[in-house]
C-alpha cells in the first residue's frame, strides 16, 4: 500500500524554488512550464530548450533509477480528455501548477492565488466526484520519515546543474560567450546600459537547461511526478486514500520562494540581459477564472500536470518502457493550447 513521503516531499519542494528564482534572477523569466510548452510549439527557442531540459531531466532520473514511471491504469481516452482540458485551462489562465502555484504565491501574485484557490477547488470537487467511491486509490499506510537510497542520489545530483547556474550567475561560466564591450559597459557604469541588458542568447539557453534539469529532479525527489499522489492528495482530507505529501511540497517551496522573491530579487535587471518578464500585478478576469476551472477539471480526471508528464515522458524513454500515456496526453494537451489565440 502506499505511504505519505512528507520529507522527501517537503525536500523536494525546497528544491524546486531554488531552480524558480534562479530563472529569474539570470533570465528575468517565470517558471511557467505550461507557457514553456505552448510556446515551444509556436517555435520559441528559450521554450523549446526549457521542455527539453525537463524531459533530460526525466531521462537522467530514469537512469538514476533504472526503472521507468509507474504503469498508468487510465485509458488513452480519458488521457487524452485530461490533456486537452489542461492545456485549454492552461492557456486561458496563463499558468498551471508551476507558475500560478510556485512562482506566482510566492510573489503574491493577486492573479495568481485567485487561479490556484480556482483550479485547485475544481481539482478537488472532480477528483472526490470521480473517485472518492470507487476503489481506485488504496488506503495508505503510516507515512514514511526517512528517504532512501535513491532519494538521496536524487538530492545529491541537483548539486550539478546547481553549479551551473551559480556559475552563470556569477559570470565566470559565460565570459568566452559575452563581447568586449560588454564587459566595458558593465564596468563603467552602475546602472545597466543597453549593452548590458542586451540579451546573451547561449548563457540564457544554458540557465534554462540548467535549471529545468535541476527542477525535474527536485520534483521526482519530491513524489509528485507519480499522478497516483497528486489524485490522492486531491481526496482531500477525510478519505481512506488521502496522502498530504503535496502540502509538504508546498509548505517547503512557497515560503522559501517567498523569500527568495521579496528579499533577494535584486535591481529586476536580468543577470544575463533580456527584458524583466515577471508580471506586475493584473486584473482577475473572467479568463483567467474559466481557465482555471477548465484546468483544475482536467487535473482532477487524471492528475497529470505539464511538468510531471514531460519528466515522466523523458523517463520512460530513456528507460524503454511504455511512454504512450505520457506522449497521448501531452499530444491532447498541444491541441487544447492551439485553441486559443
Amino acid at each position: 500500500m502506499p505511504s505519505p513521503t512528507p520529507l522527501a516531499s517537503l525536500l523536494g519542494g525546497l528544491g524546486l524554488a531554488i531552480p524558480v528564482h534562479a530563472l529569474m534572477i539570470l533570465n528575468g523569466s517565470v517558471f511557467g512550464i505550461s507557457g514553456f510548452v505552448h510556446s515551444a510549439i509556436r517555435g520559441n527557442k528559450e521554450a523549446v530548450v526549457a521542455s527539453a531540459g525537463l524531459l533530460i531531466g526525466g531521462a537522467i532520473i530514469g537512469l538514476i533509477e533504472g526503472q521507468g514511471p509507474p504503469p498508468q491504469t487510465q485509458g488513452l481516452l480519458l488521457l487524452s480528455f485530461s490533456g486537452f482540458l489542461v492545456g485549454l485551462g492552461t492557456k486561458l489562465s496563463n499558468g498551471c501548477t508551476s507558475g500560478h502555484m510556485l512562482a506566482g504565491l510566492s510573489r503574491f501574485s493577486k492573479r495568481s492565488i485567485a487561479a490556484t484557490v480556482t483550479f485547485f477547488g475544481a481539482a478537488v470537487v472532480t477528483t472526490r466526484l470521480l473517485y472518492s467511491q470507487q476503489q481506485t486509490f488504496a488506503p495508505v499506510t503510516s507515512p514514511e520519515w526517512n528517504i532512501n537510497s535513491t532519494d538521496k542520489t536524487l538530492l545529491v545530483a541537483q548539486a550539478a546543474p546547481l553549479i551551473v547556474s551559480l556559475l552563470l550567475y556569477t559570470q565566470v561560466g559565460f565570459i568566452l560567450l559575452r563581447p568586449k564591450s560588454y564587459a566595458q559597459a558593465s564596468t563603467s557604469s552602475n546602472s545597466p546600459s543597453p549593452e548590458a541588458s542586451k540579451p546573451r542568447a547561449v548563457a540564457r539557453l544554458v540557465a534554462l537547461l540548467s535549471t529545468t534539469v535541476e527542477f525535474a529532479l527536485a520534483l521526482r525527489l519530491s513524489n509528485l511526478t507519480d499522478p497516483s499522489k497528486v489524485s490522492a492528495f486531491l481526496l482531500l482530507p477525510f478519505h481512506l486514500a488521502f496522502d498530504p505529501s503535496l502540502a509538504f511540497l508546498a509548505i517547503g517551496a512557497i515560503p522559501l520562494g517567498s523569500v527568495l522573491y521579496h528579499f533577494f530579487r535584486g535591481s529586476e535587471q536580468p543577470v544575463l540581459g533580456g527584458r524583466w518578464a515577471v508580471p506586475k500585478a493584473g486584473k482577475v478576469n473572467v479568463r483567467l477564472l474559466l481557465g482555471a476551472v477548465i484546468f483544475g477539471v482536467g487535473w482532477g480526471v487524471s492528475g497529470f500536470c505539464p511538468g510531471p508528464v514531460l519528466i515522466n515522458f523523458g523517463r520512460a524513454v530513456a528507460t524503454s518502457s511504455d511512454y504512450s500515456p505520457w506522449l497521448c496526453w501531452l499530444c491532447a494537451f498541444v491541441a487544447g493550447g492551439l485553441c486559443v489565440n
